[in-house]
């Protein structure tokens, strides 16, 4: 009678090998999560280094078709869903002053007349993506090979590089260059001021002041002035 109660043989063989299988099951759906877990986090740390291997590049591109230039690859970045290997877009510029009828204002000039500088994380898709954008004529390089720019200049072309950087003076606002309509040796007439209708010969110029050294003749003598860059013209 007792061994009429024992569960068959069979029958206790399989449970065991139901425990065995669903211990497996568990075992391999952790192993699965873990898998999935180190997956994700390789996707991020590449995203990260997307970001960390963005760097400056310049462009050679249609001369006057800067802006529009720029507007047609920021365009289709979005389209190709490429944000995240693109930065920036600079067109180097600077503020000149000039003088028109005595009225002084300023403008921004090109530095860099068909150029622009371009962030980007150089792969085989952002190269094509930009090179055959329209206006686009190619990458600045040796042998066909597009080359970064040193960090030095980035900061130099974009204007973050000020005198007394380094010492605390943060990063000011560059001060605008004056347009001059002549030159050192220029032979020059007065058209305002004391000396107006004087002639001289220009000594020097000085671009952070906006003056002009004009050496004329005074009462005999070769005398040296000093005037404003919109107080004379060329003769």
């Amino acid at each position: 009678m007792v061994v009429a109660n024992q569960p068959h043989w069979a029958e206790y063989t399989n449970r065991i090998w139901t425990l065995e299988l669903l211990t497996l099951i568990s075992h391999t759906a952790r192993l699965a999560m873990e898998n999935q877990d180190s997956v994700t986090d390789a996707q991020d740390t590449s995203e990260d280094a997307i970001e960390v291997e963005r760097k400056w590049y310049i462009l050679k591109v249609q001369s006057n078709r800067e802006k529009s230039i720029r507007e047609s690859i920021f365009r289709r970045i979005r389209m190709e869903d490429m944000e995240d290997h693109f930065g920036e877009i600079h067109i180097p510029t600077e503020k000149v002053v000039e003088t028109k009828g005595g009225v002084r204002r300023v403008r921004q000039q090109k530095t860099l007349p068909g150029y622009m500088m371009i962030e980007m994380s150089l792969t085989d898709e952002s190269w094509h993506l930009v090179r055959s954008t329209s206006g686009v004529g190619d990458f600045t390089g040796a042998a066909g090979k597009p080359i970064p720019m040193p960090d030095a200049e980035v900061r130099r072309w974009r204007g973050l590089e000020v005198e007394g950087e380094g010492e605390g003076e943060g990063e000011d606002e560059p001060r605008p260059v004056v347009k001059f309509l002549v030159e050192a040796g220029d032979g020059v007439k007065v058209k305002d001021g004391p000396f107006q209708g004087f002639e001289g010969v220009v000594d020097g110029l000085d671009e952070s002041t906006g003056k002009v050294k004009v050496v004329m003749e005074i009462i005999g003598r070769s005398t040296e002035v000093e005037l404003d860059h919109w107080q004379v013209e060329k003769v």
